[in-house]
């Protein structure tokens, strides 16, 4: 039984891939590393801490920085985001995916939110997507990033429903192994060699198919059961 969906935000909800990336190449220009749109590729799914640290080696800046300092400039990249996101609307929701949500809720079946953007209630509100929501995982009380499993349990204990019941939908790699750690079935949004661990993969969002998953999901329920 489906007890719950649980999203990521960016790349499946809606794309703030590219507001990550300004805002990361703003704060590059500051601490002199120059940030591109490949390596920005690299940085999805994870968290603002760690994608800074990832940052610091890329430019050998690694020793240069102390905790404080470093905290400072992940709050810099945040200001530069926030100002990015503020004209976000209902336009910016990725194809399919209001549709999704309904059908999920007439199905009865609870819907989270598993985002390591510290922003992500924000992002919904813009989007007017917050009322769908049971439950949003709070990613600034989250130890660990993707692709640890903590943000996905997180969310499915909010809901209060089993992972082994719940259907995680990632567009990353690490958020994908993420579902997986966490023993949810997996559902894959982009290329299918980038994504070859999840249980499902479709090519975007506005393939994805409600009654696909489902089935898909207990077909794997009943060969796991075998």
């Amino acid at each position: 039984m489906i007890e719950a969906f649980i999203f990521d935000l960016d790349g499946v909800i809606t794309d703030t891939a590219k507001f990550h990336y300004l805002a990361w190449k703003e704060l590059g220009l500051k601490i002199d590393i120059e940030i591109d749109e490949e390596f920005n590729e690299s940085l999805k799914g994870i968290s603002r801490m760690e994608s800074l640290e990832r940052i610091l080696i890329k430019g050998n800046k690694q020793n240069e920085f102390t905790l404080k300092e470093k905290e400072d400039l992940a709050n810099d990249k945040n200001k530069y985001y926030v100002e990015l996101i503020k004209h976000i609307s209902p336009k910016d929701i990725l194809p399919g995916i209001e549709n999704l949500l309904k059908e999920i809720k007439l199905n009865n079946i609870k819907i989270g939110l598993a985002s390591a953007s510290k922003n992500a209630t924000m992002v919904l509100n813009n989007l007017g997507l917050n009322s769908y929501f049971d439950f949003i995982a709070d990613a600034a009380k989250c130890k660990n990033s993707k692709p640890n499993p903590e943000i996905f349990i997180m969310a499915a204990n909010g809901l209060d429903v089993d992972p082994l019941n719940c259907i995680g939908i990632e567009d990353a790699m690490a958020g994908v192994d993420a579902i997986n750690s966490a023993n949810m079935y997996s559902v894959g949004v982009g290329d299918k060699d980038s994504l070859s661990k999840a249980n499902i993969v479709f090519e975007n969002t506005q393939n994805i198919d409600f009654n696909q998953i489902v089935n898909s999901y207990k077909a794997c329920k009943y060969i796991t059961n075998i």
